[in-house]
């Protein structure tokens, strides 16, 4: 009964593997990708309410100490 020849195995699966790895990389760097995203800047209005233009024991925050 004849042996298998495994002689060759090991420079086809490594030339295999590298040509796989070079196809790969050509495939990857023709993509082309978005931009990454970059953080939106919003502006918030001020607005005035009854509450903060007086300033009396009843208005004081909670968080404040009260003398």
């Amino acid at each position: 009964m004849p042996q298998l020849d495994t002689s060759t195995w090991f420079i086809t699966i490594i030339s295999s593997m590298i040509t796989l790895f070079i196809l790969f990389q050509l495939k990857i760097s023709t993509q082309t990708f978005p931009m990454a995203p970059s953080p939106k800047i919003f502006t918030t209005q001020k607005m005035n309410t009854p509450w903060e233009l007086k300033w009396t024991k009843i208005y004081l925050p909670l968080s404040s100490p009260q003398q």
